[in-house]
């Protein structure tokens, strides 16, 4: 059972090698933490935002994947049109792991100086990725040899974002530039890592009662030809100085070259109280190929800073503060 297990996490570290995406995209974009996906949200509300992550697959299996990532974004200014964004994560996949700095620079234009909030917006970021894999540990097998092999690499990714009213949608290219290596097999022919994203929201209801967020994102990574689209509805209650929300998403990945769909199901708690935010994250997987019966956790912590007072009613990715 641990030889499986080892091995499990080895082909796991393989898939990293060959097509990992600097930052792994799960569920955090629902716990209003758009900007680790779209480079475009950086910035984009009344109010700045910190934002913390930890996320652990398969509680008590040895070397099971884990993810922390720490975010910070806002304008910089009341006035300006100009934002900035700064991410940090670790990504530990078996015998792979990266460690990543993203910097973003975004700028948002007023489509409509009237009452309806009319914005476009677009965003760059550059990051530098540390990734090692590390097989020193596994043993028992004379085929897998034993070896620490790291590498520095840059890449980047840039969107566009819109928002009216009630809409929120955003498209982003991530890893634009062919540059991570595949050190597993000893080559040195850049990988496509190239990632094109898709997503929208609509945000309806009434305040005093129930409110209400459906949305949709869908992937396309252009070397497996795999894509993968995300269903998911958000509802909101508010109380006087506490938003609670819960929130449920629906995954399925399809098509490609790749090991065989597979699905995801994530129901998500969330509580925003004054200007701190705190969301729970289950996923359970099912499909084709499962490697654990195990599902996924994982904790957001949120704070708003730098609050300006509200100008128009919009979705809660732009009206971050409850008051």
């Amino acid at each position: 059972m641990k030889f499986l297990i080892k091995l499990s996490l080895l082909v796991f570290a393989v898939i990293g090698a060959q097509a990992q995406e600097t930052l792994p995209i799960y569920q955090d974009y629902l716990s209003d933490n758009v900007y680790l996906i779209h480079p475009a949200a950086a910035g984009i509300g009344d109010c700045g935002k910190v934002r913390l992550t930890a996320r652990t697959q398969w509680l008590g299996v040895e070397n099971a994947p884990e993810l922390q990532t720490l975010s910070f974004h806002a304008k910089f200014n009341a006035d300006s049109k100009a934002a900035y964004g700064a991410v940090f994560f670790n990504d530990k996949n078996g015998f792979h792991s990266q460690q990543a700095f993203q910097a973003t620079y975004a700028y948002h234009l007023e489509m409509d100086r009237g009452n309806v909030f009319n914005q476009l917006s677009f965003g760059l970021s550059l990051s530098g990725v540390q990734n090692q894999v590390d097989q020193t540990t596994f043993a028992g097998d004379p085929t897998v040899r034993q070896l620490i092999e790291s590498e520095l690499y840059v890449n980047a990714d840039f969107g566009l974002g819109y928002h009216y009213k009630g809409l929120s949608s955003y498209f982003t290219i991530k890893n634009i530039f062919l540059t991570a290596k595949d050190n597993l097999r000893n080559e040195f022919d850049a990988l496509n890592l190239r990632n094109y994203i898709l997503g929208a929201g609509y945000f309806f209801g009434d305040e005093t009662k129930i409110q209400y967020e459906p949305s949709f994102m869908f992937q396309f990574k252009e070397q497996t030809q795999e894509k993968i689209l995300d269903l998911n509805v958000k509802v909101y209650k508010s109380f006087k100085k506490t938003k609670v929300w819960l929130a449920a998403s629906y995954r399925s990945s399809f098509g490609g070259n790749t090991f065989g769909n597979s699905q995801y199901i994530s129901p998500i708690f969330g509580v925003n109280f004054n200007k701190f935010m705190v969301s729970y994250t289950y996923t359970k997987q099912f499909g084709d190929i499962m490697f654990s019966d195990a599902g996924f956790h994982q904790i957001s912590l949120g704070l708003n800073v730098l609050c300006r007072k509200k100008r128009l009613a919009a979705c809660p990715n732009i009206n971050g503060q409850l008051f």
